[in-house]
């Protein structure tokens, strides 16, 4: 565990993932009070990867959902291992001679049989899914619900006897609780506004675009073949670019690649031209690249 927050920022330092204070912060509150942590912001400003990165510095099990839309309580729980029970099913019609063999009566026949049914839903045909995996591991892990705000409001009610309680029920088994609670990180990019009561359950830590000296910092750790003078014309390019009315801002991640991919081309200074030519590693929109090239003048600046 982490001592400190201080303790935090150099944990996950090493993994390579700058956190300001205020995330090192909520997450030393969160691993201490065993509270799960919703986490939103754009899209690529570092949210899933600090869920990764808190696993890497602990050394613990990473759990990952996936949330999309449709996704159902089965699928984030469990799931019948439909092949082995139909493979049972054969073995037990050619063993159902023997079974029936030494009973003389109906009654006794249908005891024997039934007494069997019990088998086709235990836990050895049962196949254990994220959350599931979470609650029944003996070891403490990272279980980092992706994208909660992809999931339907059905799905969402759901987690809440898991947020609560750390359990989870299943009708043929009973209910698992617990012995070791996962650290639960639930990550949002504001699709659809979530529940108070799934908020009530969780710190809530926001994640913006970063100020332009830790963004400087986040790409010189992992981008450490760019000049320091590159690196520093690509983040304060991106932080100008930002400004502007985008459908969508360019965000850490598509920093990084650009800065990547002009290291790969073997570029020390980022004049105008270049960056024109390679704006399509930072805006996803043909709008978006149209509106940075009228704007040219106030955006490049050597």
């Amino acid at each position: 565990m982490f001592k400190d927050a201080e303790d935090v920022i150099k944990g996950l330092e090493k993994i390579k993932y700058i956190a300001s204070k205020e995330i090192a912060t909520t997450v030393y509150l969160a691993l201490k009070l065993e509270k799960p942590v919703l986490v939103e912001g754009p899209a690529g400003v570092g949210k899933t990867e600090l869920a990764k990165s808190i696993a890497a510095a602990l050394n613990i099990d990473l759990i990952r959902m996936q949330c999309y839309e449709g996704l159902d309580e089965s699928k984030a729980l469990y799931e019948w291992e439909y092949a082995k029970q139909l493979l049972y099913t054969q073995i037990l019609k050619d063993k159902l001679s023997e079974i029936m063999g030494s009973e003389k009566t109906l009654k006794g026949a249908i005891a024997k049989l039934t007494s069997t049914e019990d088998v086709f839903f235990s836990e050895k045909f049962l196949i254990p899914r994220p959350i599931l995996k979470s609650i029944t591991s003996n070891k403490r892990c990272v279980l980092l619900i992706d994208e909660i705000d992809k999931s339907d409001s059905e799905f969402e009610a759901f987690l809440l006897e898991v947020l609560s309680d750390f359990q989870v029920t299943i009708p043929e088994l009973g209910t698992f609780k617990t012995n070791v609670k996962p650290f639960v990180f639930l990550t949002s990019n504001s699709a659809r506004e979530m529940s108070d009561a799934l908020k009530r359950r969780c710190l809530h830590l926001y994640i913006d675009y970063p100020t332009l000296e830790l963004e400087e910092k986040i790409v010189s750790l992992k981008v450490p073949d760019g000049n320091q003078k590159l690196i520093r014309q690509i983040v304060e390019t991106i932080q100008r670019i930002r400004n502007l009315q985008l459908k969508k801002e360019p965000s850490i991640s598509e920093t990084l690649d650009w800065a990547k991919a002009l290291v790969v081309l073997g570029y020390q200074d980022l004049d105008p031209k270049i960056a024109m030519e390679t704006l399509n590693f930072i805006l996803k929109y043909e709008k978006d690249i149209q509106l940075v090239i009228s704007q040219a003048k106030e955006v490049f600046i050597n």
